[in-house]
């Protein structure tokens, strides 16, 4: 029976201090997480802490380095426990220790570079794990977030027989594992992109379902937390996503909508947008609206000016996803 239940792989006990190596981050528990660092050629204007999508590992922001780097902008992106070259590969390690994880490298950050503005990038999973570890009573010390599609499609999102399935079977056969084969879910229009995703092997394929059932907890909790999430942010979403639905979205652009500092915050919608923003064939304007969101100025995007995005306002958001066909 121990093997019919959710396997979740919790962190340890600390054995050793934090740090950050050249290519490791070495977390509270003593966990080796791969890591990869960005750095320009001068003293950085902003740093980014960058984090993986599900069942991603910290390469998914390597195409996109160049760019931040030729403009001032450095990045740190590891790769979370469970995932690439990360320990226990395939397991679900529980959010609570993702959320731990971010908050112990944001502090090495900022001992590393202490006078930069730091902002966190969050792709999908990644904008989840943010959005949980924000916490009113004990926010996060940086100075903006990013959070590209981040997944919130919670259980009461989801049609009640994809919850009852995934429900009956963690618990039946939490082991089994599965593909999005069968799905015909196109992710991005990189064609090439997703062909070199597929040959590499620290992108996992198969998903074991209690993983799937452990990013639908996180996914339940991002979901929740969008009331009380008032950090400074952008939020980014394509209208040909067909990963995170459109639904939970626009609930968290509404609800985000009512915030006392909902001012700060600011929704793009990309007309020919995928899920995976930051590596379509469109990417670089992506590029272009986050670097221009950190000097904070209200002027209207690049992708707005060249009419391949459209910022949400509170007045247009319900309009905004029915014209984007959802």
């Amino acid at each position: 029976m121990g093997s019919c239940s959710p396997h979740v792989i919790l962190p340890g006990k600390m054995i050793q201090e934090p740090r950050l190596t050249e290519t490791v981050f070495i977390s509270f528990d003593g966990a080796e997480l791969p890591l990869k660092t960005w750095l320009p050629p001068i003293r950085p204007k902003a740093v980014f802490i960058a984090l993986h999508g599900y069942n991603d590992y910290s390469n998914f922001i390597r195409d996109a380095a160049p760019y931040f780097n030729d403009r001032g902008v450095a990045l740190y992106a590891y790769d979370q426990r469970g995932f690439g070259g990360a320990p226990h590969r395939g397991k679900w390690p529980g959010y609570e220790a993702l959320c731990r994880d971010l908050r112990t490298i944001i502090a090495l950050v900022l001992k590393r570079h202490p006078d930069v503005p730091l902002y966190l990038l969050g792709d999908s999973m990644g904008g989840a794990v943010i959005m949980v570890a924000e916490r009113q009573e004990d926010p996060l010390p940086v100075d903006g977030m990013v959070l590209v599609a981040p997944a919130v499609w919670s259980r009461g999102t989801m049609p009640f027989y994809q919850r009852w399935l995934l429900g009956l079977t963690v618990r039946i056969m939490p082991w089994l594992q599965v593909t999005g084969k069968q799905l015909d879910i196109t992710p991005s229009d990189n064609q090439e992109m997703l062909r070199v995703l597929g040959r590499d092997p620290l992108v996992i394929k198969e998903s074991r379902i209690d993983a799937l059932y452990g990013l639908t907890n996180l996914m339940d909790a991002a979901y929740h937390a969008a009331p009380r999430f008032n950090t400074k942010a952008l939020f980014l979403y394509g209208a040909k996503d067909e990963i995170i639905p459109p639904q939970p979205m626009a609930d968290v652009f509404r609800q985000r909508m009512k915030a006392q500092r909902a001012n700060q915050q600011r929704f793009l919608l990309y007309s020919n947008g995928y899920h995976m923003l930051l590596r379509d064939l469109q990417a670089e304007i992506v590029l272009q609206d986050i670097l221009f969101w950190l000097d904070s100025s209200f002027a209207p995007f690049p992708s707005v000016e060249k009419e391949v995005g459209r910022e949400i306002t509170k007045e247009e958001v319900i309009k905004a996803f029915l014209l984007s066909g959802s």
